[in-house]
Protein backbone atom coordinates (compact mmCIF):
# COMPACT_ATOMS: atom_id res chain seq x y z
CA UNK A 1 0.00 0.00 0.00
CA UNK A 2 1.24 3.41 -0.47
CA UNK A 3 -0.31 7.01 -0.05
CA UNK A 4 -0.08 8.98 -3.23
CA UNK A 5 0.66 12.41 -2.66
CA UNK A 6 -1.90 15.28 -4.01
CA UNK A 7 -0.96 18.98 -4.69
CA UNK A 8 -2.42 21.50 -1.63
CA UNK A 9 -4.26 23.14 -4.69
CA UNK A 10 -6.58 20.14 -5.72
CA UNK A 11 -9.56 17.84 -4.73
CA UNK A 12 -8.96 13.79 -4.62
CA UNK A 13 -11.96 11.65 -4.59
CA UNK A 14 -12.44 8.19 -5.02
CA UNK A 15 -15.46 8.03 -8.08
CA UNK A 16 -17.77 4.92 -8.02
CA UNK A 17 -20.15 3.82 -10.80
CA UNK A 18 -22.70 1.84 -10.56
CA UNK A 19 -25.50 0.31 -12.50
CA UNK A 20 -28.65 -1.46 -13.17
CA UNK A 21 -29.03 -4.21 -15.75
CA UNK A 22 -32.57 -4.96 -15.23
CA UNK A 23 -35.74 -2.45 -14.63
CA UNK A 24 -36.59 -3.02 -11.03
CA UNK A 25 -40.09 -4.25 -10.22
CA UNK A 26 -43.02 -1.63 -9.69
CA UNK A 27 -42.86 -0.05 -6.00
CA UNK A 28 -45.63 1.84 -4.94
CA UNK A 29 -44.19 6.01 -5.68
CA UNK A 30 -42.99 7.48 -2.31
CA UNK A 31 -45.21 10.17 -1.49
CA UNK A 32 -43.70 13.94 -1.48
CA UNK A 33 -44.66 17.23 -1.79
CA UNK A 34 -42.43 17.87 -4.32
CA UNK A 35 -43.08 17.63 -7.97
CA UNK A 36 -40.78 17.20 -11.25
CA UNK A 37 -41.24 19.88 -13.83
CA UNK A 38 -39.29 19.45 -17.43
CA UNK A 39 -37.21 22.59 -18.51
CA UNK A 40 -36.93 21.92 -22.39
CA UNK A 41 -33.57 23.48 -23.83
CA UNK A 42 -33.07 24.61 -20.18
CA UNK A 43 -32.05 28.65 -20.33
CA UNK A 44 -27.88 28.39 -19.52
CA UNK A 45 -27.92 30.70 -16.52
CA UNK A 46 -31.45 29.42 -15.05
CA UNK A 47 -29.69 25.78 -15.09
CA UNK A 48 -26.25 27.18 -13.88
CA UNK A 49 -28.05 28.95 -10.74
CA UNK A 50 -29.75 25.45 -10.05
CA UNK A 51 -26.64 23.40 -10.52
CA UNK A 52 -24.98 25.52 -7.75
CA UNK A 53 -27.94 25.48 -5.57
CA UNK A 54 -27.76 22.07 -5.53
CA UNK A 55 -23.91 21.08 -6.03
CA UNK A 56 -22.37 23.46 -4.36
CA UNK A 57 -22.42 21.37 -0.71
CA UNK A 58 -20.27 18.89 -2.68
CA UNK A 59 -18.30 20.72 -4.83
CA UNK A 60 -20.16 20.65 -8.18
CA UNK A 61 -18.30 22.88 -10.72
CA UNK A 62 -18.20 21.27 -14.32
CA UNK A 63 -20.84 22.88 -15.51
CA UNK A 64 -20.40 26.10 -14.06
CA UNK A 65 -16.31 26.86 -16.06
CA UNK A 66 -18.16 24.63 -19.63
CA UNK A 67 -18.76 27.11 -22.10
CA UNK A 68 -22.15 28.10 -23.12
CA UNK A 69 -21.81 26.39 -26.94
CA UNK A 70 -20.51 23.31 -24.86
CA UNK A 71 -22.97 23.53 -21.98
CA UNK A 72 -25.54 23.82 -24.78
CA UNK A 73 -24.33 20.92 -26.61
CA UNK A 74 -25.39 18.11 -23.85
CA UNK A 75 -28.84 19.75 -22.26
CA UNK A 76 -30.17 21.05 -25.15
CA UNK A 77 -29.51 17.68 -27.04
CA UNK A 78 -33.08 15.64 -27.20
CA UNK A 79 -31.45 12.49 -25.99
CA UNK A 80 -30.36 14.44 -22.74
CA UNK A 81 -33.92 15.56 -20.49
CA UNK A 82 -33.29 17.85 -17.64
CA UNK A 83 -35.61 18.44 -15.07
CA UNK A 84 -35.96 20.55 -12.02
CA UNK A 85 -37.88 19.67 -8.75
CA UNK A 86 -39.97 22.06 -7.69
CA UNK A 87 -41.59 22.61 -3.85
CA UNK A 88 -44.81 23.53 -3.46
CA UNK A 89 -44.56 27.20 -4.01
CA UNK A 90 -42.74 26.31 -6.84
CA UNK A 91 -39.41 26.98 -5.54
CA UNK A 92 -36.49 25.08 -7.59
CA UNK A 93 -35.10 22.74 -4.81
CA UNK A 94 -33.14 20.22 -6.97
CA UNK A 95 -32.29 18.37 -10.13
CA UNK A 96 -32.25 15.56 -12.05
CA UNK A 97 -30.47 15.26 -15.58
CA UNK A 98 -31.16 11.85 -17.45
CA UNK A 99 -28.79 11.20 -20.33
CA UNK A 100 -29.64 8.81 -23.02
CA UNK A 101 -27.12 9.73 -25.90
CA UNK A 102 -25.18 6.55 -25.37
CA UNK A 103 -27.55 3.46 -27.20
CA UNK A 104 -28.70 1.29 -25.10
CA UNK A 105 -28.20 3.18 -21.93
CA UNK A 106 -29.41 5.74 -20.20
CA UNK A 107 -27.01 7.75 -17.19
CA UNK A 108 -28.12 9.95 -14.49
CA UNK A 109 -26.17 12.53 -15.17
CA UNK A 110 -26.84 15.09 -12.07
CA UNK A 111 -29.46 14.05 -9.18
CA UNK A 112 -29.51 16.32 -6.20
CA UNK A 113 -31.64 18.02 -3.48
CA UNK A 114 -30.97 21.11 -1.64
CA UNK A 115 -28.86 19.96 1.69
CA UNK A 116 -32.17 21.13 3.48
CA UNK A 117 -34.33 18.42 2.17
CA UNK A 118 -31.79 15.91 2.70
CA UNK A 119 -32.93 12.84 5.45
CA UNK A 120 -36.67 13.38 4.47
CA UNK A 121 -37.37 10.46 2.03
CA UNK A 122 -37.09 12.79 -0.68
CA UNK A 123 -34.12 11.44 -2.58
CA UNK A 124 -36.59 7.98 -2.67
CA UNK A 125 -39.45 9.81 -4.32
CA UNK A 126 -36.66 11.55 -6.97
CA UNK A 127 -35.14 7.96 -7.57
CA UNK A 128 -38.20 6.60 -8.23
CA UNK A 129 -39.43 9.01 -10.71
CA UNK A 130 -35.80 8.75 -12.07
CA UNK A 131 -35.77 5.21 -12.69
CA UNK A 132 -39.55 5.56 -14.20
CA UNK A 133 -38.06 7.58 -17.14
CA UNK A 134 -34.88 6.06 -17.12
CA UNK A 135 -35.71 2.51 -18.26
CA UNK A 136 -37.33 3.18 -21.63
CA UNK A 137 -38.06 0.65 -23.86
CA UNK A 138 -34.37 0.17 -25.90
CA UNK A 139 -32.62 0.79 -22.58
CA UNK A 140 -30.71 -2.23 -21.12
CA UNK A 141 -28.54 -0.29 -18.67
CA UNK A 142 -29.53 2.47 -15.98
CA UNK A 143 -26.21 3.58 -14.52
CA UNK A 144 -24.63 7.02 -12.16
CA UNK A 145 -21.73 7.61 -10.35
CA UNK A 146 -20.67 9.42 -6.99
CA UNK A 147 -17.84 10.11 -4.99
CA UNK A 148 -16.31 10.38 -1.58
CA UNK A 149 -16.95 14.22 -1.92
CA UNK A 150 -20.57 13.44 -1.93
CA UNK A 151 -23.22 13.27 0.41
CA UNK A 152 -21.84 10.21 2.98
CA UNK A 153 -25.20 8.61 2.24
CA UNK A 154 -24.90 8.43 -1.05
CA UNK A 155 -23.17 5.36 -1.98
CA UNK A 156 -25.42 3.26 0.50
CA UNK A 157 -28.53 5.27 -1.06
CA UNK A 158 -27.69 4.08 -4.40
CA UNK A 159 -26.79 0.47 -3.29
CA UNK A 160 -30.16 0.58 -1.63
CA UNK A 161 -31.90 1.82 -4.22
CA UNK A 162 -30.94 -1.18 -6.23
CA UNK A 163 -27.65 -0.50 -8.10
CA UNK A 164 -24.49 -2.30 -7.93
CA UNK A 165 -21.20 -1.09 -8.06
CA UNK A 166 -18.91 -1.73 -10.89
CA UNK A 167 -15.74 0.30 -11.27
CA UNK A 168 -13.83 2.94 -8.79
CA UNK A 169 -11.68 5.44 -10.09
CA UNK A 170 -9.55 8.15 -8.41
CA UNK A 171 -9.70 11.92 -9.70
CA UNK A 172 -8.22 15.10 -8.93
CA UNK A 173 -8.60 18.27 -9.75
CA UNK A 174 -8.12 21.78 -8.93
CA UNK A 175 -10.02 23.01 -6.40
CA UNK A 176 -12.46 25.27 -7.56
CA UNK A 177 -12.53 27.46 -4.37
CA UNK A 178 -9.20 28.49 -4.82
CA UNK A 179 -10.12 29.68 -8.05
CA UNK A 180 -13.12 31.20 -7.19
CA UNK A 181 -15.69 29.25 -9.22
CA UNK A 182 -17.10 28.31 -6.02
CA UNK A 183 -17.06 30.45 -2.42
CA UNK A 184 -14.36 29.76 -0.05
CA UNK A 185 -16.45 28.67 2.69
CA UNK A 186 -18.27 26.03 0.20
CA UNK A 187 -18.01 22.46 1.51
CA UNK A 188 -16.40 23.06 4.69
CA UNK A 189 -16.23 19.18 5.18
CA UNK A 190 -13.49 18.90 2.11
CA UNK A 191 -10.97 20.62 4.01
CA UNK A 192 -9.40 23.65 1.63
CA UNK A 193 -5.49 23.15 1.56
CA UNK A 194 -4.35 26.00 -0.94
CA UNK A 195 -4.34 29.90 -0.05
CA UNK A 196 -5.35 29.65 3.36
CA UNK A 197 -4.89 33.18 4.59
Amino acid sequence: MALIPVDPGDVATIVTTLEMRERPRPRPMPASPLSLVAWKAPDLTKYRTLFRRVGTPWLWFSRLVMTDAALAAIIHDPAVTVFAVVDRTGIEVGMLELDHRQPGACEIGYFGLIPELAGQGHGRWLMAQALMRAWTAQVERVWVHTCTLDHPSALNFYRAQGFAAVSRAVETFPDPRNLSILPADSAPQIPRLANRR
